[in-house]
């Protein structure tokens, strides 16, 4: 990393994916921050149910699951994991890893390691935490109410004002996060829309699924949400390739971007969505301890973890964006 300045689009982009970028690092995202997927394999066995009814609603004994910005491959390692005991004989499934970071050693051979997602899949595209790390301008509103470009100093992070915005991306502030006046911030979340379009466009026929925490125009954040990770802790964001670096997703902009084919999108919260898979935090009954303690451990420790994945103020308020492709009599699969 150089001592310049730069937009934080551009330098977002180099620490985290540039040669020694944060996401090219051996220990993988996992290595600094829990998701859905680290936090329980409840969720992965609920991405195979969702996978499953997908399958049904094509009305196909093969169908492909992509997982976009897949780590080190552990989502998909549960789903097939789970997939036995969830979906019927003689499902054939199709697994993409779709990551930068070259592929780990000893994950499962059916997993194909892919640079870029495969086009033409027909089936369930998979993004879990993927939006917020796709790179976005900053934004400042200036004393005399002017949006201005954050340029950052790639080295330490000191931040100063920039040209004004212009062009698409003005259009874009106007669109979907009016300024709140001065001294207010954006992160200008068209190039998610347009990474989300693509990524939709991939899937021939199918479901596709973005797991965010997310706002709405309605509740935009008057200072944004730009912020870093290392190490589980939260830190402030400097973009030298030693942190994650990430930020809230406008979803309703990106459900706008990837609409096709006049089917609507429909935007759920993690606790919603979860539970229409068969993910529930209750508790089992306490007569179960005594006629079969065994099992109520296991149980108990299921609900526990289940009840992290749907909690209000943690994980449970991720958004769920899903947008079909294709049958128009796709319908939610699995209650979703």
């Amino acid at each position: 990393m150089t001592d310049e300045w730069r937009g934080w689009q551009e330098a977002a982009q180099a620490a985290l994916y540039g040669d020694g970028g944060f996401y090219r690092s051996p220990e993988g995202p996992a290595g600094h921050f829990r998701t859905s997927v680290h936090a329980s394999p409840l969720f992965a066995a609920a991405v195979a149910r969702l996978l499953a009814g997908t399958a049904r609603e094509l009305g196909t004994d093969r169908v492909d699951l992509v997982d976009l910005g897949a780590g080190r491959g552990e989502l998909l390692t549960g789903v097939l994991a789970a997939l036995p005991g969830i979906a019927p004989a003689g499902l054939a499934v199709r697994a993409y890893a779709v990551e930068i970071a070259a592929r780990p050693p000893g994950l499962d051979p059916r997993i194909e390691w892919c640079a870029e997602p495969p086009q033409g899949v027909r089936g369930l595209l998979f993004a879990n935490e993927w939006l917020d790390n796709v790179p976005t301008p900053v934004t400042e509103t200036d004393a005399d109410g002017v949006d201005r470009y954050v340029l950052v100093r790639t080295v330490d992070g000191t931040e100063r004002l920039g040209a004004p915005v212009t062009g698409a991306d003005a259009e874009w502030l106007r669109r979907w996060w009016p300024s709140a006046g001065p001294g207010s911030r954006a992160e200008i979340g068209r190039p998610r829309d347009e990474a989300w379009a693509r990524a939709v466009a991939t899937l021939s026929e199918g479901l596709a699924v973005a797991v965010d925490y997310a706002h709405v125009r309605e509740a935009r954040p008057p200072f944004g949400t730009l912020t870093g990770f290392r190490a589980g802790r939260e830190v402030r964001p400097v973009p030298d390739g030693s942190c994650d670096l990430t930020s809230h997703v406008a979803l309703d902009a990106c459900a706008a971007a990837g609409a096709r084919g006049g089917t609507e999108p429909e935007v759920v919260d993690q606790r919603e969505a979860l539970r229409g898979l068969g993910v529930s935090g209750e508790r089992p009954p306490l007569a179960l301890a005594s006629t079969d303690p065994a099992a109520y451990v296991r149980a108990l420790a299921s609900a526990g973890e289940a009840a992290e994945l749907t909690a209000r103020g943690g994980l449970g308020d991720f958004e769920w964006l899903m947008q079909r492709v294709g049958a128009t009599s796709l319908s939610s699969p699995s209650g979703v």
